[in-house]
């Protein structure tokens, strides 16, 4: 993985840049990777620096999340040509529409993670470690994890699909320029990021934390892994590992509307800041996406709406529709009957954003209680606990007043399923479900008329679908043979 390789190499010598809002001390402007850690203070600042990496356009900043949103059948466009919409139709080649900054930005962010450990334990040898030092040290293992997860999701079949197939390049050293390092197996990946967070789960702060990841967060990744490897029963327990602790609580009907303008509320497990002067990508945020046409900036397109599919499983009393609002096709007329523009990452339909002052800096809400809620209530479901798995469902499903409670004999993974859609609509979660549950996702495509189908994938598809995995960018093949593309490509 020669360019990968070049890329690392390269941003050793770079700084990375803290983020207002949640730092505590001034960063340094430049280091040497191999002396930059000294210090608990130093080891902050890269932390920092990491966490803000993972606000990028190409990470959870907008296209990560919008792989999750677009292609799960949710959404919906008007029309070819915005931003999106690509993603959207999947219409991927290995030389255009490959969303390369996923895998680039993803692999930069490694370098920082490795950094981080590498110096830190190299402290810890000469024992010269502090519980300071242990805690960032199981945010970077944690961070590692996270990131070898998203991008084998990205590019590499699903676990229970296929664990044997080539997933994405291992990376947990720094890597030489001229390396030409090989995909691992799903399976191989797996066992690396299992082994990661294992090792952070001890090391990390037991509390609530703002801006950072603590144990809670660890577990509830830990939980999402074992979904993936049909592992009910290990992800159960992480699962209650989060829930149990009581740190975190769900929010009452009449609070959830307003959580979306607010700032690492009760919900929030692990939540990335974005700030007016630092990760605001302003026209460029993931809001602007699900606005209606020049709502607030020229460039909010109206790129997406919600299909009728999700509009079909939603009660006409669900509080959720609080944070939905009319489109520019239909207008202000149909703000109570027909409201598709998902508002949730710009705070509310009037732009209220989370407390900042432009409506575009809103943090991301990486992992949220509600869904590990839904994701337990699966695991119990498929364990054959349905009681517990009823009370969880009941605990979300409760949003909606005109809900009928749940019970052991009535619950089902399919009612849980469509509780998830209902919760998590434009949160980037959705495609990554359905690929690990193996269901069919429906596309309303021509929703309004206008011809806007596509060549690049049928109505109706599945996970065997070549295209459901993203192609590795022909540049990067070119620069290292090893790298073999996906099938299909």
């Amino acid at each position: 993985m020669k360019k990968i390789a070049i890329i690392l190499s390269f941003f050793c010598a770079l700084t990375f840049v803290s983020c207002e809002g949640f730092l505590d001390i001034a960063p340094s402007n430049q280091a040497d990777s191999s002396t930059c850690i000294t210090s608990e203070a130093d080891a902050q600042v890269m932390i920092n620096g990491l966490m803000r990496k993972m606000t990028s356009s190409s990470y959870y900043g907008q296209n990560f999340m919008l792989f999750g949103d677009a292609r799960g059948g949710d959404f919906t466009i008007y029309t070819a040509g915005y931003t999106g919409s690509n993603m959207y139709y999947f219409a991927h080649t290995q030389t255009s529409n490959t969303y390369s900054g996923i895998w680039s930005q993803i692999y930069n962010n490694l370098l920082q993670a490795n950094n981080i450990i590498k110096n830190i334990e190299a402290m810890r040898d000469n024992g010269n470690s502090t519980s300071g030092l242990d805690n960032i040290l199981g945010q970077a293992y944690t961070a590692r994890a996270l990131m070898h997860f998203d991008l084998v999701r990205v590019y590499g079949q699903p676990y229970n699909m296929n664990k044997g197939a080539a997933g994405i390049a291992i990376v947990t050293e720094p890597v030489d320029a001229g390396a030409q390092l090989q995909r691992n197996t799903v399976e191989e990946v797996y066992t690396q990021i299992l082994a990661d967070l294992n090792a952070a789960a001890p090391l990390l702060a037991k509390k609530k934390v703002v801006g950072y990841i603590n144990y809670y967060a660890n577990q509830a990744i830990l939980g999402k892994v074992y979904m993936y490897m049909d592992n009910y029963s290990a992800a159960a327990t992480a699962f209650a590992n989060v829930i149990d602790s009581g740190v975190y609580s769900l929010y009452k009907p009449s609070e959830w509307v307003a959580s979306w303008t607010k700032q690492n509320g009760s919900e929030s497990i692990f939540e990335l800041g974005i700030y007016p002067s630092e990760g605001d990508l302003g026209g460029s945020s993931y809001g602007i996406l699900f606005r209606r046409k020049n709502h607030g900036n020229s460039s909010a397109y109206g790129c997406f709406s919600a299909s009728e599919y999700w509009h079909s499983i939603m009660d006409n009393a669900d509080v959720r529709w609080g944070v939905m609002d009319y489109d520019h096709m239909h207008g202000e007329e149909a703000r109570s009957s027909w409201p598709v523009c998902c508002y949730k990452y710009s705070g509310s339909p009037s732009l209220a954003g989370d407390g900042k002052s432009t409506s575009t800096a809103v943090n991301v809400k990486v992992i949220r209680l509600s869904e590990i809620y839904l994701l337990a209530a699966e695991a119990y479901c498929q364990s054959s606990n349905k009681a517990k798995a009823a009370e969880l469902l009941n605990a979300i499903a409760q949003r909606n007043p005109n809900y009928t409670p749940w019970t052991a004999a009535n619950v089902t993974v399919d009612a849980i399923f469509n509780e998830y859609r209902r919760e998590l609509l434009g949160e980037g979660k959705l495609f990554f479900e359905e690929m690990r549950q193996n269901r069919k996702v429906k596309f309303e495509d021509d929703a309004w008329g206008f011809g806007t189908t596509t060549t690049y994938r049928e109505t109706t598809i599945d996970r065997t679908f070549f295209r459901c995995i993203l192609p590795i960018c022909q540049d990067e093949i070119n620069t290292n043979p090893n790298i073999q593309q996906n099938p299909g490509y």
